[in-house]
């Protein structure tokens, strides 16, 4: 049953966002307005109230952190030699490796969130406050260096900056974090203000992903985005699993990051393939897939 609980408010959500764009109940305006309303500020919001108002019983799990961490790190590798191995070319290399590793954040705050409440999603927004920063040096460097644009130090560093420097989601968990540490209590106010704020969050959210699936270009990539599927939520789950076992990760903290593991890619990545000249097609092509295929992933997670 926790499957069923957890899953299917979320995949319905999307499901439903498909159906409302097929029969233009919503537009591409009305999802780019309402991604920006979501991404900029009732995410954040909603990470910092989570957050902010739950216990981390005065430590962080480093070790949950830093295995995590490190197996993100392994992944960004090892999609760079698949990259050489299977002829993926340059024009395609910075989509196909962030589908990689690159993670849903909205539906893994839906997943955890349904699954674990407050306390699981204290767990997630600590450890994707480390991951973010990370995944966006690694897809910002590799798109740049098969971008085929000649760009100085100083403008990769810029480019760098600003996508970490724009990232509300960084924000918001990071202030959660602090506040949750030395206040850790919302005043009733203030607690009821948020509350109403960040109910309209993760239904916007889902629907808008669901909006933003396209099938268009899935015949021409399939073999490319079910390659990175097959990274992203079979080996990429399989090491995260092996890699706890071997740290001795185990409760609340291994619950949790096996949802983070087994999440599908990122819309992001369309955002940033579409900035930096890398295969935009494929990165559609890779989120729909992964979506669609996430549904398994994530129910073997939920089983563990």
């Amino acid at each position: 049953m926790i499957v069923l609980d957890s899953l299917f408010p979320v995949f319905a959500l999307i499901l439903l966002g498909i159906v409302l764009k097929r029969y233009r109940f919503t537009s591409d305006s009305f999802l780019q307005c309402s991604d920006k309303l979501i991404y900029y500020i009732c995410f954040p919001v909603m990470l910092f109230w989570k957050i902010g108002g739950a216990s981390f019983g005065g430590t962080i799990d480093w070790t949950f952190c830093l295995v995590t961490l490190g197996v993100v790190c392994f992944m960004f590798l090892l999609s760079t030699i698949v990259l050489k191995l299977f002829g993926i070319t340059d024009y395609q290399a910075g989509s196909f490796s962030q589908s990689c590793y690159r993670f849903n954040t909205y539906i893994g705050v839906a997943v955890v969130l349904n699954a674990f409440g407050e306390e699981g999603l204290a767990i997630f927004g600590v450890v994707i406050g480390l991951v973010i920063p990370t995944i966006n040096v690694f897809a910002v460097s590799l798109l740049i260096w098969y971008s085929g644009q000649e760009l100085s130090s100083r403008e990769r560093a810029k480019t760098l900056l600003r996508a970490l420097a724009a990232n509300p989601l960084i924000i918001g968990c990071m202030s959660g974090i602090l506040y949750s540490r030395f206040i850790g209590v919302f005043p009733r106010f203030l607690d009821n203000t948020l509350s109403l704020l960040s109910m309209v969050t993760l239904p916007m959210a889902l629907l808008s992903i669901g909006g933003a699936l396209t099938f268009g270009g899935m015949k021409k990539h399939l073999s490319a985005s079910m390659l990175a599927a097959f990274l992203k939520l079979l080996v990429l789950p399989v090491l995260g699993y092996l890699a706890y076992s071997l740290f001795s990760v185990g409760g609340l903290p291994f619950k949790v990051g096996m949802i983070f593991f087994s999440l599908p890619a990122s819309t992001a990545i369309y955002v940033l393939s579409s900035q930096l000249n890398s295969d935009t097609e494929l990165a559609s092509s890779a989120i729909v897939l992964s979506t669609i295929v996430s549904c398994i992933s994530l129910s073997i997670a939920l089983l563990l």
